[in-house]
């Protein structure tokens, strides 16, 4: 079954169309042909503004599992052959540092119904029975219901591969700021600390080092993607990717230095 024809998911998707179609009609006579483009990128960061309480939470957990790394390699370490105590300690733990081992992940389940539904704005050709407007506008004379896989299928060359080009570099070059960022932020053991403490904070910050350079490549992930899906898609993303990296720097050095 497809999810997007589900009747109270499609409604939904059609109100989203409504709206970025009506700004688009309020913006032609000011910007005229390029009232769709302008209104997918205000649409976007007007999302972006909604979800950066989401932002907000994604960041402070990153900045609990840091700080509380060492502490939880050590009861690993203690209670490795005592499964359920090390599970009733890393619950007083986290209870008594106030925080949540799934407070990474709420904010993520949270924004899931959004993206969805931005998702299928954009790469659906027909909407609740009618027909995806969005996809039949153009961005520097590309249409935006085009994808890159399907302008190569056609050997197709010109100002549509050029408007590709230009947005498919700047999601890499923003994906390759984002690692970074992230391998930068990798935490490391404080010399401040004893020698007993330096070893199992060594120990977890290296371990979180790892998984830290594993992850930093996930935004790359994105560059794959926008091959595949139209070019109203790839503008999204490419707004969106560059707004999250600078929410992630403001975010990171906000909670760094409280």
């Amino acid at each position: 079954m497809d999810l997007y024809s589900f009747a109270p998911i499609a409604s939904v998707l059609d109100a989203a169309h409504s709206v970025v179609t009506g700004l688009a009609d309020l913006l032609t006579p000011l910007v005229g042909a390029s009232s769709t483009v302008l209104a997918i990128v205000l649409v976007t960061l007007a999302l972006r503004l909604v979800l950066i309480p989401v932002g907000a939470a994604q960041a402070r957990a990153e900045f609990t599992r840091r700080r509380l790394a060492p502490q939880l390699q050590q009861l690993q370490r203690r209670y490795t052959k005592h499964p359920e105590v090390l599970q009733r300690k890393t619950l007083e733990l986290y209870t008594s540092e106030k925080a949540s081992p799934l407070a990474g992940m709420l904010p993520t389940l949270a924004q899931a119904p959004v993206l969805s539904v931005v998702y299928g704005l954009f790469v659906l050709p027909t909407i609740n029975g009618h027909a995806n407007g969005l996809l039949t506008e153009r961005l520097f004379g590309a249409n935006l219901g085009t994808s890159l896989v399907g302008l190569l299928a056609r050997g197709a060359v010109g100002p549509d591969l050029l408007v590709f080009a230009c947005l498919l570099a700047a999601i890499a070059a923003v994906a390759w700021v984002s690692r970074v960022v992230s391998l930068r932020f990798a935490p490391t053991a404080s010399a401040s600390m004893t020698p007993a403490t330096t070893v199992d904070a060594g120990g977890a910050a290296h371990a979180m080092a790892r998984v830290t350079a594993v992850l930093s490549w996930l935004p790359f992930v994105t560059v794959l993607f926008v091959s595949l899906v139209p070019l109203a898609a790839t503008l999204y993303l490419a707004v969106t990717t560059a707004w999250t990296l600078a929410e992630r720097v403001v975010l990171r050095r906000r909670f760094a230095a409280a």
